[in-house]
């Protein structure tokens, strides 16, 4: 319990990062009515139903930046829990508490605690899964087979690729169990659980429009998973030869062997069945799609270190100075990450301050336009009727998707204006030249010339652009 308490602190503590662009989708889309939401699903994000229905009724008792973002950090503590008596069982107590405390340091873990999207639930419903699979293992009862069933239900109702950890689990439980109780307890159970994957499968599969951003990735990418599972690129690689020894260390003895299979499995299958899918079927590698490898990151550098542990025990101080002084490095050499994660724009985009630079120096009768109408959304949030006039918009997001519906005459919209805004998702260059941005060239056709333009430190970031022209164009 404690160290739940404390993963779940740790994601939470210190976060004044705006809202990303993925988290203001999450506050969109769960804000509008059931059947608002229904009607959104049924276009894009329908996998996520599970998700958004929670966070449907956890929104009505308020919308603030870190009510959003609690839920995920204290699933993360939950799973903390897991993980500990999962190490235990795998290993030892210290196994587990060294794992956990592992875990609690992840950047990672900063990160998705910190973030309003299901990623931190994916990771939890792997851990909850694989301490079911061990209990229905330790005793192939009906009661633990309904069990695993839930945690394995919960897997796809998180996130659809969190269920590649599953053939870990396979593996694992065929290693562990006669062929009898295998059939009879372990497959029915993990059948029945696939079902709302399934479902969601294949509502995903009829949406996969809204991943067509993907770009194709070759193996070379396998490359950068230590860095991205664990959040850090100076502490992924030493953590992933930490855990590598860790899987070593139970192959090497018989009885453990498949509990290496399924620590080693549940770190190796998901990037490498991702780049499976995403070569065979349709591009879907992404980083944050893998977070539910972190906890067995994290379990398995644990169980290094407690065997360590136990080889110089005839010693009491010396062994746990070892242990718990390579926790605290760990800590260390991700604290660039867990830093920069708690800046204002720790999640890429800094929505206050672009707000903050239209609302200092706006006039009375100017205009605001978007690149990207979503971006509404961010500004509506962090600046509420305190902008400018929204000339282009004459309508909600509350139909099919995230975007607001616009009025195409841009020189009309802004007929009498003498000064317009534009907001865009991108640096300064994506957007003042070329034309990528229509709104720009339109705004340009109409007489308006750039005055500034501001962009925060992340990319691609936000920009905010004034244009100005002297006389009002009144034709």
């Amino acid at each position: 319990m404690a160290a739940g308490v404390a993963v779940a602190g740790v994601a939470i503590s210190g976060t004044p990062a705006s809202l990303s662009g993925d988290e203001l989708a999450t506050y969109s889309a769960v804000t509008r009515s059931l059947g608002g939401l229904w009607l959104l699903v049924q276009n894009i994000d329908g996998h996520f139903l599970p998700y958004y229905l929670f966070m449907h009724f956890w929104t009505l008792l308020g919308d603030a930046e870190w009510w959003l973002r609690l839920p995920s950090a204290l699933i993360l503590g939950v799973a903390a829990g897991f993980l500990a008596d999962l190490g235990r069982r795998l290993h030892s107590t210290r196994a587990g508490l060294l794992g956990t405390a592992l875990f609690a340091v992840l950047p990672s873990v900063s990160y998705h605690g910190a973030n309003a999207r299901p990623y931190a639930f994916a990771a939890a419903a792997a851990v909850i899964s694989a301490w079911a699979l061990h209990r229905l293992v330790e005793a192939p009862t009906v009661r633990r087979a309904c069990w695993y069933a839930v945690g394995v239900a919960l897997l796809g109702c998180t996130h659809l690729f969190s269920v590649l950890v599953l053939p870990a689990q396979l593996l694992a439980a065929a290693w562990l169990l006669p062929r009898r109780e295998l059939l009879t307890r372990v497959l029915p159970a993990m059948a029945v659980g696939c079902l709302p994957m399934a479902v969601l499968g294949l509502v995903g599969w009829g949406e996969r429009h809204a991943i067509s951003w993907i770009k194709p990735h070759g193996p070379d990418v396998l490359l950068k998973f230590p860095k991205m599972v664990a959040g850090s690129p100076v502490l992924g690689p030493v953590l992933f030869a930490l855990a590598a020894a860790g899987v070593v260390i139970l192959l090497r003895r018989a009885a453990d062997r498949p509990l290496g299979a399924l620590l080693g499995g549940w770190l190796v299958f998901p990037p490498v069945l991702l780049l499976l899918v995403s070569a065979l079927l349709t591009p879907a590698y992404v980083d944050r799609y893998l977070f539910v490898a972190a906890p067995a990151l994290a379990l398995a550098g644990g169980i290094t270190l407690a065997a360590v542990h136990d080889l110089f025990r005839s010693g009491v101080l010396i062994p746990r100075l070892v242990t718990w002084t390579v926790v605290m490095i760990a800590a260390i050499l991700g604290m660039p990450e867990q830093l920069d994660y708690r800046q204002h724009n720790g999640h890429y985009d800094d929505f206050p301050g672009a707000v903050r630079v239209v609302q200092a120096k706006a006039r009375k009768r100017d205009a605001i336009l978007y690149g990207q109408s979503w971006l509404r959304t961010g500004f509506g949030y962090y600046g509420g009727n305190d902008l400018p006039d929204d000339v282009l918009r004459v309508g909600t997001a509350r139909g099919k998707a995230f975007e607001y519906p616009e009025r195409s005459d841009v020189a009309g919209a802004l007929k009498g204006r003498t000064r317009v805004w534009i907001v865009w998702r991108g640096t300064k260059q994506s957007g003042l030249t070329g034309s990528k941005f229509p709104q720009v060239e339109a705004v340009r056709a109409a007489g308006f010339r750039l005055s500034s333009a501001w962009h925060s430190a992340e990319l691609p970031g936000l920009t905010v652009a004034l244009f100005s022209r002297t006389v009002p164009n009144s034709s």
